[in-house]
């Protein structure tokens, strides 16, 4: 009997048909292994991955597979996206036992989970000698295998130190990461390290943004505005429909793999905002609204939410529905058009891709040019858009998760006030995140507690991590600070008590909570990936809390986490890019800033200033003094009749001001 048919993972979904007697990853599985005294056979993968496809296809759809791991094995699928507590372990023992990880990740455990062998793709006949070598083994060697499990459980077991301290952050610290940021940085193409793959560093930018800010170094401001502007003209950039992919497999960030994440939009949308408002950057500004407008278009759920990714592959063919030749845009566009498409995006005969076709880039410098070749260059994608809207399209992933949303949330709501800051339209972004937080508020927090994902508007069972209690504890007070409603500030501050209470013990930052399911080691990874880890999201919604609620407590709980990464900051601050980040925004404060006014309309030139000037980190709120529910406007009158902004850190604030240049002056000094 296979059980995934009603699973809230598509990916486990595309597994609903196999001949395989799947099991979703539980303590009922694990109990018939031990019931039926056979191994665990556990598949880890998730919807857009290409090998997991071609595994499935060869291996996990032939009856005869099929038929001898329900014979041998209780088989269980997992999607890493809605368990990466799962992930985490087995991968650790994947690495540990073979050199390399990657997905589809095979592996097979004793019945209590201990991972005896590791693996990942295995082609059909390979995979077919292993189960038999494996089934032997546990029939007749069951002594050695068992060891064999305690052994990798052993050697993928955290190593705590005696007492959890840390060092603490300082700004020579943060300089020091920085310029190994710096000295890292590939001069010729962007990015940090030489030749592909190459995944765009949203995590390590925002760092260096935040550091530029508080230090002026223009040194790291060009390592920003290089790598941001070799990805906005590269192929991983989407030219027609805006967006990112994945990651680019050259190192000139070229020829993308197409599948496409909601995490990198949402973090990439993050930096070329504040890259546009530190800058006035014009790729920037293009940049930041072509992404939101792909957020809004192609990831937005009916409920509100956001869904994760799109396939790399289109009916089994990668970049089918993204790549053109120069005949194909003469067909959608006309021959005068069609070449001046081509120049624009190097289009050309013998291509840059797969049998003669072209990943487009841009080749030439259009934010700059003349408007009208600017309004004919936004005729020609659209054209080229609905046209490719009629191409074969890729699966979607549908799942709504909560971390990952909370990024999308936090992105939109910076986005917002950012347009608006610099004078630009922007659209309904302030709604949609205000909506999205709303979906998690109301489907994904079951009985107090966050649940990671929900589907169609269905809440799954897999518990939150503290990915995602830090990631939404963080969305929910900036929509605090958006809308000034005393309940978002009252969510993110129950969701950063439960973290602190759930997932950390004796100072020690874990994964999962401590009365999550047990697993055989509990997970507790401080460095940032794709994502920001858990420790470096709470330690950034702790922050953010402690500036809006006024509470020095968390202030203090953030600090010590961030000391206990504060190492790995400074010597390998491409895997600690978020925690960095953070960081800058305890060295500045944060900043807190307040206006006062009857009448938000009425500090419009002073919350304009504000949004443009403030340190990374800073929070914000705008609103009548004393306003119920927003300690920030506590205490905080008018100023003779007018609206008066308040720049405070720690609660101890300078004298208001009244005028943009006087606020401008305080945020700046």
């Amino acid at each position: 009997m296979n059980r995934l048919a009603l699973a809230t993972s598509p990916y486990l979904r595309q597994h609903a048909g196999n001949p395989v007697d799947w099991w979703s990853w539980g303590d009922e599985a694990i109990a018939d292994a031990k019931r039926r005294d056979v191994p665990l056979l556990i598949s880890v993968g998730y919807s857009s991955c290409h090998w997991c496809h071609v595994m499935a296809h060869e291996s996990f759809e032939d009856p005869v597979i099929g038929a001898k791991i329900n014979a041998n094995f209780v088989a269980i699928k997992v999607d890493r996206e809605e368990h990466p507590d799962v992930d985490a372990v087995y991968m650790a023992a994947t690495q540990a036992m073979t050199g390399q990880g990657g997905w589809p990740m095979t592996v097979f455990a004793t019945p209590d989970g201990e991972p005896f062998l590791c693996g990942t793709y295995f082609p059909r006949d390979n995979f077919d000698r292993l189960l038999d070598a494996v089934g032997e083994a546990w029939r007749d060697q069951r002594e050695a295998v068992l060891r064999q499990g305690a052994a990798v459980v052993e050697a993928i077991a955290p190593r705590h130190p005696e007492t959890a301290g840390g060092t603490p952050i300082t700004a020579d610290l943060l300089g020091q990461a920085a310029q190994r940021l710096v000295a890292a940085h590939d001069v010729a193409y962007g990015g940090f390290g030489a030749g592909g793959p190459k995944f765009p560093p949203h995590l390590a930018m925002l760092f260096l943004l935040r550091h530029f800010r508080r230090t002026q170094d223009q040194a790291v401001l060009e390592v920003v505005r290089h790598t941001a502007e070799a990805m906005a003209r590269g192929g991983i950039y989407d030219q027609v429909g805006g967006g990112f992919h994945r990651y680019a497999v050259d190192g000139h960030w070229v020829v993308p793999h197409f599948e496409e994440m909601l995490y990198d939009n949402a973090l990439l949308l993050r930096v070329y905002t504040d890259l546009w408002r530190l800058t006035g950057d014009a790729l920037a500004a293009r940049v930041a609204r072509e992404t939101y407008e792909c957020l809004v278009r192609d990831f937005s759920t009916p409920e509100g939410g956001f869904r994760s990714a799109y396939d790399a592959d289109t009916e089994g063919v990668e970049g089918l529905t993204y790549v053109w030749t120069p005949a194909q845009l003469a067909e959608v566009l006309g021959d005068e058009d069609g070449r001046f498409a081509a120049d624009l995006f190097g289009v050309t005969a013998s291509g840059n891709f797969e049998h003669g076709t072209t990943v487009l880039t841009l080749a030439r410098d259009i934010d700059d040019a003349d408007p009208a070749i600017q309004d004919r260059a936004r005729q020609v994608r659209a054209k080229l858009f609905r046209a490719r809207q009629d191409r074969p399209q890729p699966a979607i992933d549908g799942k709504v998760v909560a971390a990952w949303n909370a990024l999308t949330i936090t992105a939109l709501g910076e986005y917002a006030r950012v347009a608006e800051a610099m004078g630009e339209d922007p659209g309904d972004a302030a709604e949609r995140a205000e909506r999205a937080a709303t979906l998690l508020a109301e489907r994904h927090i079951v009985d107090g507690r966050l649940r990671r994902v929900s589907l169609d508007g269905i809440v799954g069972e897999p518990a939150g991590v503290l990915e995602d209690y830090g990631c939404v504890a963080e969305a929910f007070g900036l929509i605090h600070q958006l809308t000034g409603a005393a309940i978002w500030l009252e969510r993110s501050g129950a969701l950063v008590d439960l973290a602190l209470a759930k997932f950390v013990e004796d100072g020690r930052v874990f994964d999962t909570a401590v009365d999550a399911q047990q697993l055989v080691m509990r997970p507790a990874d401080p460095t940032d990936n794709a994502t920001p880890s858990g420790a470096s999201a709470l330690a950034s919604a702790l922050l953010a809390y402690h500036a809006v609620a006024g509470e020095p407590s968390y202030r203090e709980r953030a600090a010590a986490i961030l000391g206990q990464v504060a190492e790995v900051i400074a010597q390998h601050p491409r895997f600690a890019g978020y925690s960095a980040a953070a960081a800058e925004a305890l060295v500045s404060g944060p900043v807190e800033i307040a206006i006062a006014t009857p009448d938000p309309a009425q500090a419009a030139d002073l919350t304009r200033t504000a949004i443009r000037n403030a340190p990374g980190g800073a929070v914000l709120v705008v609103g009548e003094p004393d306003r119920p529910g927003v300690p920030l406007l506590e205490g905080r009158p008018l100023i003779e009749g007018r609206p008066a902004a308040y720049v405070c850190r720690g609660f101890v604030c300078d004298r208001p001001v009244t005028d943009p240049v006087g606020l401008s002056t305080v945020l700046t000094a």
